[in-house]
């Protein structure tokens, strides 16, 4: 999913709204400077961005040499040495903030992308993001949720069909949206939001491939599993908060997207210090 190009200019990007025309305070510091410094946590997570780190402080100077600790993916305990870094001075101090700000945002949206896992384990649903993204950061956050063990839903409106209220009213019904969209892309997914019961039998007989089901109780979610048959994935969502995670995932659902998988991550605490 993140590939060597979009790395290179998402830092670029970031390095340019950061840096400018030039950093007027570490042109304070003798050019000839050498230093070397350690990007430490200082609470546990997971780890997750290390490619974009090392691109801020290549692009900023390929002098600079990154010596990581962890890998992507890794937990992390409070204290933990990630990355040692030698290189110019000036250099290390100008790429500092931005590198942290990519590893800290998505090391904080990959832990809590395995705190939820974590919590349904004992099932087989699968946990989706949404498009619920920051803007220009879709695929690095997306990246991120799979390194915390949950799983992504689709990129963006390109890459897979998601037939809503409106596009049923504008196609006439749900039987005719889901057979112009076999028509028009074959091949991709094919997923129909559904609000009821007699809905939910309409995508079924239509051939839906997944059907969401949007705000259902509880005992709603488990009719309409009992109803699908294995005949369409079901994806719950909607009113998926810290309470009820569990007792969606245990009605039989085969996903459950969370918006706040990306919507609402905190950053974790990182630093780097020049020894």
């Amino acid at each position: 999913m993140i590939s060597p190009q979009y790395v290179t200019e998402t830092v670029t990007r970031a390095l340019l709204e950061d840096v400018g025309t030039g950093d007027l305070t570490a042109s304070l510091i003798d050019s000839s400077a050498l230093a070397s410094a350690t990007i430490m946590t200082r609470e546990a997570g997971i780890l997750c961005g290390m490619a974009f780190a090392s691109e801020a402080f290549r692009q900023t100077d390929p002098a600079c040499q990154l010596d990581w600790r962890l890998a992507d993916g890794d937990s992390l305990s409070a204290g933990d040495e990630l990355c040692r870094i030698q290189g110019p001075a000036r250099a290390l101090l100008t790429a500092e903030r931005t590198a942290l700000n990519f590893i800290q945002l998505l090391s904080g949206t990959a832990t809590t992308a395995s705190l939820y896992a974590a919590r349904v384990a004992h099932t087989g649903v699968k946990l989706l993001d949404t498009r619920k993204t920051l803007p220009g950061l879709r695929l690095a956050q997306k990246y991120a949720v799979a390194c915390g063990g949950c799983h992504n839903h689709r990129i963006g409106l390109f890459d897979a069909f998601l037939i809503k209220e409106n596009h049923i009213a504008a196609a006439g019904s749900i039987s005719a949206a889901i057979s112009t969209a076999r028509r028009a892309a074959t091949g991709k997914l094919i997923e129909v939001e559904v609000e009821t019961a007699e809905e939910l039998h309409q995508a079924l007989e239509a051939g839906a491939d997944r059907i969401m089901l949007d705000n259902f109780s509880l005992e709603q979610l488990c009719e309409a599993v009992k109803a699908a048959r294995g005949r369409a994935e079901l994806e719950a969502s909607g009113n998926v908060t810290d309470e009820t995670l569990v007792s969606i995932a245990e009605t039989g659902v085969d996903l459950i997207s969370i918006g706040a998988l990306t919507k609402h991550v905190r950053a974790l605490d990182l630093s780097m210090r020049l020894d």
